[in-house]
């Protein structure tokens, strides 16, 4: 990068925090990337720590702790060369090259990430929660894993581990589910076919797994037919007791693969309708029943956020759905890469009163938390907004044009924050010139049910 360009950024980040005044340090990392946003991992289980992010060179780095040590041990494991002229342990200008981090029953850590229809990354430690025994893994089942995309690690209510991610790509893509086994170290095919299947004409965009209050795992996606994000269609539901058999809101079962034609729909928006994968979510209600939140445009082709619940008379079929906004703005968004997101949606939570609360936030009409009814799913007040992960004076960027990105883990009452800044979104494209790295630094706080869960890619 030029030196005038650093200097400039120097400048005007010394010129920001002067504005910002006095914040809590929290502990320092290291620096990192800043060129582009790339979520990091911040995992905290079985009473040790865990970080995976790319360092200032944009390699990838992972360290961790016992809790109550002060030292962290750091590695880069190695990587080997890829087919868009970077080594495997490098990012490259990609927001969808994320991390993600787990601890198996034995309390081996693995690790996948960086992977935008690239060969599986993935690495697992040789001993327990020891990140200077992280070894690179050529595979897991050695099928299918040469256009990986959205790596997830998540577990079941017995704590098993299992991982899934997209084979193909955007417009084009089946979503694969592996179990490991910790006794053998191995990892095995969960079902004979893929979960959700575009049937080479389409792709799925699903949350991850969720296990609600009734015992099931919850599934919500929405389909796209092409790379442009516009194209995002039909929301979709099925769920699951142990991933294997699956059905639908009214207990029908569901022939695998799931595929458009054959998944429960919630909405049955058409591309150009406003559906969009980064703006949906899922909670629960007091009867335990699923929740989805989302965006899309209403007949006069404002965007809105909605909600939809299963219908609950007996012999019912399909989601009863109500709007929750009355915006008079259009998010209008298109094309392929990474976008910035212009309107976020939190996961609907359970209040003490039987309401559930929605956290919002728009670039257009500003942020908020909705109060919607328990039982007519209609809108009842508009809340302030709940407070941010960190102090508001960490939540503003210390340098001009920057942004604040975090990662937040919790665990017996504490709740952890990592924070960094980075330029903003950029279609995936590179820049020019990036500026110098960011402070990648942690804060201890008490839990709150502040933060709201929200994704980010396209």
């Amino acid at each position: 990068m030029p030196r005038l360009c650093r200097v400039l950024f120097f400048i005007l980040g010394l010129l920001a925090a002067q504005k910002v005044g006095a914040a809590p340090e929290g502990e320092l990392i290291d620096h990192v990337w800043s060129g582009h946003p790339v979520s990091f991992a911040l995992l905290v289980e079985g009473g040790h720590q865990f970080i995976a992010y790319y360092d200032a060179e944009r390699r990838l780095t992972v360290v961790g702790r016992k809790m109550g040590d002060a030292k962290w041990t750091r590695v880069q494991p190695p990587g080997v060369p890829s087919a868009h002229d970077r080594a495997s342990n490098v990012t490259g200008w990609d927001s969808h090259n994320y991390l993600r981090l787990a601890l198996d029953h034995d309390g081996g850590l693995h690790l996948a990430g960086n992977m935008h229809v690239d060969p599986l990354v993935y690495y697992r430690t040789r001993e327990p929660f020891d990140v200077g025994t992280l070894e690179r893994i050529d595979h897991m089942i050695g099928e299918r894993e040469t256009r990986c995309t959205y790596p997830v690690f998540f577990k079941n209510a017995a704590g098993d581990l299992f991982f899934r991610h997209r084979d193909g790509s955007s417009g084009n893509g089946s979503d694969l589910y592996n179990a490991y086994d910790p006794a053998v170290k191995v990892w095995r095919r969960l079902l004979g076919t893929p979960l959700l299947d575009g049937q080479n004409a389409r792709n799925a965009y699903a949350l991850d797994p969720i296990l609600g209050p009734d015992g099931w795992f919850h599934l919500v996606w929405m389909w796209r037919d092409t790379p442009d994000c516009a194209t995002n269609h039909t929301l979709s539901y099925a769920r699951s007791r142990d991933f294997i058999h699956w059905e639908n809101s009214r207990g029908e079962p569901l022939t695998l693969p799931i595929t458009l034609a054959t998944g429960e729909v919630i909405d049955a928006a058409q591309p150009g309708e406003g559906l969009i994968n980064m703006t949906f979510n899922l909670g629960f209600d007091a009867q335990k029943r699923p929740v989805v939140v989302y965006h899309r445009y209403d007949a006069q082709h404002h965007s809105q956020g909605y909600v939809a619940r299963p219908r609950v008379s007996a012999g019912a079929a399909g989601w009863e759905v109500h709007a929750l906004s009355d915006w008079n703005f259009l998010w209008a968004f298109s094309g392929g890469g990474s976008i910035a997101a212009e309107v976020t949606l939190g996961a609907p939570q359970l209040a003490s009163d039987g309401t559930m609360r929605v956290d919002f936030s728009t670039l257009t009409a500003g942020a908020g938390r909705w109060v919607i009814s328990a039982d007519t799913l209609e809108r009842t007040a508009v809340l302030p907004p709940a407070a941010p992960v960190l102090p508001a004076a960490l939540m503003r960027p210390a340098q001009a044009g920057m942004e604040v990105q975090t990662a937040v883990a919790r665990a017996n009452g504490h709740r952890w924050v990592l924070r960094w800044e980075t330029l903003p979104r950029n279609r995936d494209l590179p820049r020019d010139a990036a500026p110098p790295p960011a402070e990648l630094r942690l804060y201890e706080l008490p839990d709150s049910d502040a933060a709201s869960a929200t994704r980010v890619g396209s």
